[in-house]
Protein backbone atom coordinates (compact mmCIF):
# COMPACT_ATOMS: atom_id res chain seq x y z
CA UNK A 1 0.00 0.00 0.00
CA UNK A 2 1.10 3.41 -0.91
CA UNK A 3 2.13 5.74 2.26
CA UNK A 4 0.72 8.32 0.86
CA UNK A 5 -2.32 10.04 -1.22
CA UNK A 6 -2.16 13.32 -3.00
CA UNK A 7 -4.28 15.96 -1.96
CA UNK A 8 -5.71 16.13 -5.82
CA UNK A 9 -6.66 12.39 -5.40
CA UNK A 10 -8.26 12.58 -1.79
CA UNK A 11 -10.67 15.93 -2.77
CA UNK A 12 -12.50 13.47 -4.83
CA UNK A 13 -12.46 10.86 -2.18
CA UNK A 14 -13.22 12.31 1.27
CA UNK A 15 -16.05 9.84 1.72
CA UNK A 16 -16.16 7.36 3.99
CA UNK A 17 -12.63 8.19 5.19
CA UNK A 18 -11.72 8.57 8.69
CA UNK A 19 -9.68 11.89 8.98
CA UNK A 20 -6.80 11.90 11.11
CA UNK A 21 -5.62 15.47 12.37
CA UNK A 22 -2.15 14.59 13.46
CA UNK A 23 -0.24 17.95 14.25
CA UNK A 24 1.57 18.08 17.06
CA UNK A 25 -0.60 20.08 19.95
CA UNK A 26 1.14 23.12 19.57
CA UNK A 27 0.80 23.59 15.67
CA UNK A 28 -2.97 22.49 15.83
CA UNK A 29 -3.11 24.79 18.45
CA UNK A 30 -1.31 28.10 15.99
CA UNK A 31 -4.02 27.08 13.40
CA UNK A 32 -7.66 28.23 13.18
CA UNK A 33 -8.71 25.36 10.59
CA UNK A 34 -8.59 21.61 10.26
CA UNK A 35 -9.80 19.50 7.76
CA UNK A 36 -13.71 18.81 7.33
CA UNK A 37 -14.79 16.04 9.79
CA UNK A 38 -11.21 15.86 11.02
CA UNK A 39 -10.82 13.94 14.62
CA UNK A 40 -7.07 15.09 16.07
CA UNK A 41 -5.22 13.13 18.33
CA UNK A 42 -2.00 13.89 19.64
CA UNK A 43 0.79 11.95 17.62
CA UNK A 44 3.19 12.00 20.92
CA UNK A 45 0.85 9.91 22.72
CA UNK A 46 0.08 7.65 19.62
CA UNK A 47 0.21 4.63 21.67
CA UNK A 48 -2.49 5.70 24.34
CA UNK A 49 -5.10 5.89 21.26
CA UNK A 50 -4.37 3.95 18.26
CA UNK A 51 -6.70 1.37 19.31
CA UNK A 52 -9.50 3.29 19.13
CA UNK A 53 -9.43 4.19 15.60
CA UNK A 54 -11.63 2.47 13.30
CA UNK A 55 -10.84 -0.99 11.69
CA UNK A 56 -13.58 -0.76 9.15
CA UNK A 57 -12.59 2.17 7.47
CA UNK A 58 -9.60 3.90 5.44
CA UNK A 59 -7.40 6.66 7.71
CA UNK A 60 -6.17 9.43 6.53
CA UNK A 61 -4.03 11.69 8.26
CA UNK A 62 -2.10 15.02 8.33
CA UNK A 63 0.29 17.08 10.00
CA UNK A 64 1.65 20.65 8.70
CA UNK A 65 3.83 19.31 5.57
CA UNK A 66 3.68 15.68 5.63
CA UNK A 67 7.45 14.99 6.87
CA UNK A 68 8.13 13.04 9.63
CA UNK A 69 5.46 13.38 11.88
CA UNK A 70 3.01 11.47 9.56
CA UNK A 71 5.44 9.31 8.56
CA UNK A 72 5.80 8.45 12.54
CA UNK A 73 2.19 8.36 13.04
CA UNK A 74 1.65 5.88 10.02
CA UNK A 75 4.34 3.80 10.89
CA UNK A 76 2.38 3.19 14.27
CA UNK A 77 -0.90 2.34 12.63
CA UNK A 78 0.76 0.04 10.21
CA UNK A 79 1.88 -1.85 12.83
CA UNK A 80 -1.45 -2.20 14.32
CA UNK A 81 -2.50 -3.69 10.87
CA UNK A 82 -4.19 0.01 10.21
CA UNK A 83 -5.73 0.67 6.63
CA UNK A 84 -3.56 4.64 6.79
CA UNK A 85 -1.95 6.94 4.38
CA UNK A 86 -1.33 10.32 5.06
CA UNK A 87 -1.67 13.27 2.93
CA UNK A 88 1.34 14.81 0.86
CA UNK A 89 2.38 18.09 1.71
CA UNK A 90 0.25 17.91 4.91
CA UNK A 91 -2.46 20.25 5.57
CA UNK A 92 -0.06 23.07 3.38
CA UNK A 93 -0.01 20.76 0.77
CA UNK A 94 -4.24 20.45 1.15
CA UNK A 95 -4.72 23.79 1.05
CA UNK A 96 -2.08 24.23 -1.67
CA UNK A 97 -4.37 22.40 -4.04
CA UNK A 98 -7.23 24.31 -3.34
CA UNK A 99 -8.43 21.37 -0.69
CA UNK A 100 -11.29 22.81 1.68
CA UNK A 101 -10.48 23.89 5.74
CA UNK A 102 -13.31 24.51 7.78
CA UNK A 103 -13.11 26.20 11.34
CA UNK A 104 -11.87 23.86 14.31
Amino acid sequence: MNRTITPQALKNALVDRYILDARRASDRDASDEQLPGAHWHDPDKVSDWVDQLPRDQDIVLYCVRGGSVSNSVLDALWARGLSARFIEGGIEGWEAAGGQTVPK
